[in-house]
């Protein structure tokens, strides 16, 4: 199912909404009557098209992470790749830690022997 045009709608909705709104309360501040559509406040128009950009803002954003995804994973695995597996160790090496995370004595010779 193509998101585009659900994008578009959501945004439509969401302008159409927030300008009903803007008009009903022009109405609203420069008369005594104060008119409602299908019983909807000027503030239900704001709230309602807010929510209707928020997801079409929320949609797009998803779309475009879930497009570019390889591409951005398999450039850090390059990355990762051209860097080489001395630098990969040098980089994942700390220094020993003070206190019982500190490797102990007896576990040094065997990370020696495992090299």
């Amino acid at each position: 199912m193509p998101i585009l045009p659900l994008i578009d709608l959501l945004i439509l909705l969401g302008w159409t909404s927030v300008m009903v709104g803007v008009a009903q309360k022009a109405i609203w501040m420069s008369t005594v009557y104060s008119p409602t559509l299908l019983s909807l406040t000027p503030r239900d128009f704001l709230l309602g098209g807010a929510v209707c950009l928020l997801f079409a803002l929320t949609l797009a954003a998803r779309t475009w992470v879930k497009l570019n995804e390889a591409r951005l994973l398999g450039a850090s695995r390059e990355e990762e790749a051209e860097a080489g597996t001395p630098a990969r160790a040098a980089r994942y090496q700390e220094e020993p830690r003070a206190g019982p995370l500190a490797p102990s004595e007896a576990t040094q010779p065997d990370l020696a022997a495992r090299g």
